[in-house]
């Protein structure tokens, strides 16, 4: 072989960067609110900077990070009424979504979502968190792909970026996480079903619990914070 085949082009390698980064931000191995580090990233990851910061400059378009002038860029840190705000918008996309989808899917695009339905259900049993929430997204995508609507696929990409690391946070708790699993279940049934009203309306409801979710941790993060800061004073 030669090394131009083992090189990878810079515009495959920078993708490739985002894609490590977001996993990281969504992890929270990245927290919200935290600079990233730039010198600490190119060691970790093994890059040069020109890739990291093609990368970060993808996820600032994306809304998971934030470009500070001449001060580098920090993770996005959602306040209270952004996360409303958001949830809000993001649940009527995901309805509307499943409404489409029950209408428009075909029998190919139906046998995915339920292979990759049970792959997550695998993966649930075995709390394994990380590949749960990969194959948990991928089956949402899927399902907005099946909408067939292009605008609609490129707003949801759009607000999705956002809550992606809430989303992943939302499962953590194992009760509501139990939730989580049988509502996607409702959700399979009502795909089989092309059932459009009743797919709208359980994605709605996984959402608007998301929403609750994510909202109740971040009013206890705030309040431990300022218990914290009144310790300190």
């Amino acid at each position: 072989m030669t090394a131009e085949i083992l090189s990878i082009p810079r515009p495959v390698l920078h993708e490739q960067v985002a894609s490590r980064l977001r996993q990281m931000l969504v992890e929270g191995r990245i927290a919200p609110g935290a600079k990233l580090n730039e010198r600490t990233l190119c060691e970790e990851l093994r890059i040069s900077r020109t890739p990291l910061r093609e990368a970060i400059k993808m996820l600032a378009a994306e809304g998971l990070v934030e470009l500070l002038p001449n001060r580098g860029s920090v993770a996005v840190q959602l306040s209270v009424a952004d996360v409303h705000n958001t949830f809000e918008v993001m649940a009527g996309l995901e309805a509307l979504s499943g409404e489409l989808a029950a209408q428009r899917i075909t029998d190919a695009e139906l046998a995915e979502i339920k292979a990759l339905h049970y792959e997550m259900l695998a993966a649930y049993t075995r709390r394994d968190l990380s590949t749960y929430y990969q194959l948990n997204a991928t089956i949402h995508r899927c399902m907005n792909a099946a909408a067939k609507n292009p605008v609609l696929t490129s707003t949801y990409n759009q607000v999705n970026a956002r809550l992606q690391a809430l989303r992943f946070r939302s499962n953590q708790d194992g009760d509501k996480w139990s939730r989580a699993v049988q509502e996607h279940e409702a959700m399979v049934q009502a795909l089989e079903a092309r059932d459009p009203a009743a797919l709208s309306r359980v994605l709605t409801s996984h959402l608007n619990n998301k929403r609750d979710v994510v909202l109740d941790q971040l009013r206890e993060q705030e309040a431990q914070a300022l218990q914290h800061r009144g310790h300190g004073e």
